[in-house]
């Protein structure tokens, strides 16, 4: 027998309370917290295992592919999981998902050398993106706007979390018990986010009518592919202005304005262009580049710089970026609070990107002399700032487009955000490289204790600590110049955010049950007249956009 509304499974209840989650929303979201842990954890659990693995499999020259093959897969499979998600549904996808992750963590675990390594590592990355981008999307279909948010609150902290725990975690594996445990960690607890996941996940299943937009995802990939590769390459494998990596730039523009060309004409775009005229989408993806580019390119640096300056051991290290994680969990649980009692969300990310901004500045004063709780206190208020406005915008997002396209445009605030990553970090990485051999050139004494330093990108705390005194003071001098003025140089990108969140339209956040099969109810008659895929308004809650043919949903996952 077939109801007249959307009864979707572990939805608010109607009855009551409308803002109250359904008893199993605890399982859901405890499995989605999980994939949600173990996606992002292996971008940097594998970064201290790296060593031993290429030595044990003979691939030294091809160290780099053994990251760069997860963060390329990442990039691409998040729009595609997104928009294929809006068209037939998430939770079949989400156990795709589940498996391609355990299953590529299982290969790489048993790799008989780099070459499958590799293969195996984009194949887990696949997985990873899909884990991401559905743990935030299933959410949206099963908590209503208000309360998404402090729902999304630990979500945001897990990415915190996992780039302190990761390199920590991979190093302990490596060291007692070997390097493939690195990856067949993910299997029970993989393995156990699919039980919960297939048991207590009910979602509605919907038909698509139209054609998938292989050429836009074909597009899409090759335009990542030669921007990660000009990124990872730049400065390392071949010079900025080398012919490879300008040709690789030149390559990932003209594949991007065919990509554009491509959607303007799809009749379902993997990212479509009418989502940028969502002034709310427009606003909150920008934010997520500056977010992306500032905020993980400033935690990339803070453990080794605690290691090289106060000569900590890299577990301690990343114990003491601790205050920043907790600065990520409290305030984003306050935030998600101050929402869900509100219904407001405009001054989270003004309030958050000046906080942050202030951190930034803050640690930009360190110097060699800083006492430790300094450095300490400044990712504390980062992590804080972050916090703030860190996955409320992706609830701004969500609440800003129609219901059928959250998926589409979750994941699309999220690719821009990983682009953000990709950009950042290596930008900042071959700007610290330059200042650092500068640096090293001009402070450490000529002669031969000088000589004895190798190269500036052969650097580890472990080899400045086995040095002459007078060669190691050196050494950490040319480390916190070369740094520090970096962290207040990123502060602008916080500043200009904050500007930003000016403009950022505030759309109410309702209470109501969430209807993620849009506006009309499963099972309703299409009216008198009316075509079956009749279209529907892309930006229903803030307002007329462009209009596409949606499919009708017909059954459940």
């Amino acid at each position: 027998m077939t109801s007249s509304t959307p009864a979707v499974a572990d939805a608010p209840s109607t009855d009551g309370d409308a803002s109250t989650p359904a008893p199993r929303i605890g399982w859901i979201f405890t499995s989605l917290l999980l994939v949600m842990l173990l996606a992002s954890l292996d971008q940097t659990i594998v970064s201290t295992a790296l060593p031993t693995i290429v030595g044990e499999l003979d691939g030294l020259e091809q160290m780099a592919w053994v990251i760069t093959a997860y963060t390329l897969a990442l990039s691409i499979g998040m729009p595609v999981y997104g928009k294929i998600g809006d068209l037939i549904g998430r939770k079949t996808l989400f156990l795709v998902a589940i498996a391609l992750f355990v299953g590529g963590s299982a290969l790489c675990g048993i790799s008989p050398g780099i070459i499958e390594l590799i293969v195996f590592r984009f194949i887990q990355g696949l997985g990873g993106a899909g884990l991401m981008i559905m743990s935030q999307t299933i959410i949206a279909d099963v908590v209503p706007p208000r309360d998404r948010a402090k729902y999304m609150a630990p979500m945001g902290a897990v990415f915190g979390l996992s780039a302190i725990v990761g390199p920590l975690l991979g190093g302990w594996l490596t060291d007692n018990i070997g390097w493939r445990w690195v990856f067949w960690i993910n299997l029970p607890l993989g393995l156990l986010a699919f039980a919960v996941a297939a048991i207590t996940i009910h979602l509605p299943k919907r038909r698509n009518t139209a054609p998938i937009d292989y050429l836009g995802i074909a597009l899409m990939a090759a335009a990542v592919t030669c921007l990660v590769l000009a990124t990872s390459w730049g400065g390392t494998e071949y010079a900025w202005g080398s012919p490879t990596i300008l040709g690789l730039l030149a390559a990932t523009a003209l594949l991007s304005a065919l990509f554009v060309l491509v959607e303007l004409r799809a009749a379902e775009p993997l990212i479509p262009m009418r989502l940028f005229r969502n002034s709310v989408f427009t606003v909150c993806t920008v934010l997520g580049l500056f977010i992306g580019a500032g905020m993980f390119s400033a935690i990339g640096y803070v453990p080794t710089y605690l290691q090289m300056v106060y000569s900590v051991s890299s577990t301690e290290s990343g114990l003491l970026l601790l205050p920043m994680v907790a600065g990520m969990l409290v305030f984003g649980t306050a935030s998600g609070q101050y929402t869900t009692r509100t219904g407001r969300y405009k001054a989270l990310p003004i309030v958050g990107s000046a906080v942050t901004a202030g951190g930034l500045v803050l640690l930009s004063t360190a110097d060699v002399d800083s006492p430790l709780w300094v450095v300490c206190l400044s990712v504390g208020i980062m992590g804080g700032g972050i916090g703030l406005f860190f996955q409320t915008i992706i609830v701004a997002v969500q609440n800003a487009v129609h219901p059928r396209e959250i998926g589409t445009a979750t994941s699309a605030n999220s690719f821009f955000r990983e682009i953000g990553v990709t950009v950042g970090v290596s930008v900042l990485g071959a700007v610290f490289s330059g200042r650092l051999t500068d640096r090293l050139t001009e402070v450490l004494p000529s002669g031969a204790a000088g000589a004895e330093l190798p190269s500036s990108s052969s650097l580890t705390p472990e080899l400045v600590r086995s040095l002459p005194t007078e060669v190691r003071d050196g050494v950490v001098l040319s480390y916190v110049e070369s740094l520090t003025p970096l962290f207040l140089w990123m502060a602008p990108l916080f500043l200009v955010a904050m500007v930003l969140g000016f403009f950022l339209r505030e759309v109410p956040l309702t209470t109501g049950a969430p209807t993620p099969e849009g506006a009309e109810p499963e099972d309703a008659p299409t009216p008198a007249g009316a075509a079956k895929d009749a279209p529907t308004t892309a930006d229903a809650p803030g307002g007329p956009e462009a209009t596409r043919p949606v499919p009708q949903p017909a059954g459940r996952d």
